[in-house]
């Protein structure tokens, strides 16, 4: 991973913690372990490829944040974004389909 995208990323956690959600890992990730849970490079449906930040709101997907690195511009990020928040796996619980929030 370049080194601007860490930095972005290591930002958008510090962030997330800060406003009190519970940050992990695809892997090892626990929708159910905290009210709200953000979860690292999660994978979507086939096709849709991996969300930087699906957010999960008591034990629900609600939205999706598409990080990027500082001074990129966002022309055809909302699309990106919009495409993730249609892909969530089918069984996954979730607030509303297509997630109602998608962040850039």
């Amino acid at each position: 991973m370049p080194q601007k995208e860490q930095q972005a990323r290591a930002i958008i956690d510090r962030l997330l913690k800060q406003s009190g959600w519970h940050l992990c890992d695809a892997n090892e990730a626990n929708i159910h372990s905290h009210r709200g849970v953000a979860v690292r490079e999660f994978a979507l449906q086939s096709g849709h490829g991996f969300a930087d930040y699906p957010l999960y709101l008591d034990g629900a997907a609600a939205g999706i944040i598409e990080a990027k690195k500082e001074g990129h511009t966002l022309s055809g990020v909302e699309t990106q974004a919009d495409k993730y928040a249609q892909g969530l796996p089918a069984g996954l619980p979730a607030w509303r389909s297509p997630l109602p929030f998608a962040f850039q």
